[in-house]
């Protein structure tokens, strides 16, 4: 299923251009589509939603808003195992997020002069939870908690139909976390709703949350409208192992991400033959067995490699160019290599710290960078969810004193009504 590449300096490079290349572009006939959905959801409102509901849903939507007393029962009628496990997830999501808060602050300067910073919610946010082909209570928790710890005013939720109907994991998890609001609405549609209003659904001032082709390109074109957390792909692993490594385990983390999606990437830098040859078996033999198995499979075999390195440090040199969303370090020594780990959106360390921990349980969020963009982009926080406004107080004695270094630097700028500005109040 998966050919294993000896680095040699040239063979690997190949390997890694096609990976990167995955999900570059956006097919043009995409874009088109969703500029088409975005402009009949501004024209037509909820008469537009309800009709992308009955065409993509197959849904015929009653209410698009999904009554309160809905979800209250969702959560009630939830399964106590799941129930509690979400609760626990929860907890942990607040306890990491709690210590991302900042602080307002003020500083005093010379004369009198003050300056600082206001930092406060967002007055709206709306986020978005898949369930095209499983429900995601999990995108609940991550997306919803880290708003509410900011102070955002009011959080609602847009989610597509699960079999005909609002999925009941999702909404006992959005009970859980406190959404104030919920939607039944998928894709470009809702990201449209959420970006401009409808006579049901308001206007908010950023979306967030993983969506498809279709729902991530209509956040990437309502972006200015409305700010957004970041424009997603496919979701991906690499995994750096050495010869302490069971192929067993690496094999199961390599399919925890390959079940998402056809486009899902899965890579495994191996600095043992043996392990990389062994993982290629276990892959062989474990998804088989899947329920996803045909998802899996197309994915390992479009987006999958194995690669054996020389060393960790160049192995570790390919994971930083690669700049994966999820980075696994498979090796005996996990935290010796942390400080060499420039690109990843989340790092999961040592035998025991599958990606699955952090997708849905330990508590730093699952809402990663893809497709490279770990260069420049973190992952989900507080920070995404509060706006800061900075001030400036200045008395006579301290705008005296800097009267003329702010008319030297407007005169430089040929601007002379900024320099005007300062000086006019001593003539």
């Amino acid at each position: 299923m998966l050919p294993i590449t000896i680095c040699n300096g040239r063979d690997e490079l190949a390997v890694f251009a096609k990976l990167q290349a995955r999900a570059e572009e956006v097919d043009s006939n995409v874009t088109a589509i969703v500029q088409d959905i975005i402009a009949d959801v501004r024209a037509r409102g909820d008469a537009a939603l309800r009709d992308y509901a009955r065409k993509f849903d197959r849904c015929e939507l009653e209410h698009i808003e999904v009554p309160r007393e809905q979800i209250t029962a969702a959560y009630h009628a939830c399964e106590p195992k799941l129930k509690a496990a979400l609760h626990k997830a929860a907890d942990n999501i607040r306890a990491f997020h709690q210590r991302q808060l900042q602080q307002s602050f003020i500083t005093h300067e010379a004369h009198g002069a003050m300056l600082g910073q206001k930092i406060r919610g967002l007055h709206r946010v709306g986020v978005y939870v898949p369930a095209g082909t499983a429900p995601l209570p999990s995108s609940v928790l991550m997306n919803v908690l880290p708003a509410r710890i900011a102070g955002v005013g009011e959080v609602i939720l847009c989610t597509p139909p699960w079999e005909g109907k609002a999925s009941e994991a999702i909404l006992a998890a959005a009970h859980i976390a406190g959404v104030d609001r919920v939607f039944l609405l998928g894709g470009a549609p809702a990201m449209t709703a959420m970006a401009h209003g409808t006579e049901t659904v308001p206007q908010v001032d950023k979306i967030v949350g993983p969506a498809n082709i279709y729902g991530a390109t209509a956040k990437k074109l309502l972006y200015g409208t409305v700010d957004i957390d970041m424009i997603a792909g496919p979701s991906e692993i690499l995994i750096v192992a050495d010869d302490s490594a069971n192929p067993a385990w690496l094999a199961a983390d390599l399919l925890s991400q390959a079940e998402h999606d056809v486009l899902a990437g899965c890579v495994l830098l191996s600095t043992s033959q043996k392990i990389a040859e062994e993982t290629a078996a276990e892959l062989e033999r474990q998804v088989a067995t899947l329920p996803r198995r045909d998802i899996a499979t197309q994915a390992l075999r479009n987006n999958g490699a194995i690669l054996v390195c020389g060393s960790l440090q160049q192995a570790l040199d390919y994971a930083n160019q690669y700049a994966p969303e999820h980075l696994e370090l498979c090796v005996q020594n996990p935290l010796e290599l942390l400080g060499a780990v420039d690109n990843a959106g989340s790092v999961f360390l040592g035998h025991y710290t599958p990606e699955s921990v952090g997708d849905y349980y330990a508590g730093a969020n699952h809402v990663l960078p893809t497709g490279g963009t770990p260069r420049f982009f973190s992952p989900l926080s507080v920070d995404d969810f509060v706006k800061k406004t900075q001030f400036v107080y200045y008395t006579r004695d301290a705008l005296h004193a800097a009267k003329d270094d702010i008319a030297a630097i407007a005169q430089a700028e040929q601007l002379q009504a900024h320099g005007n500005a300062a000086l006019i109040r001593f003539m």
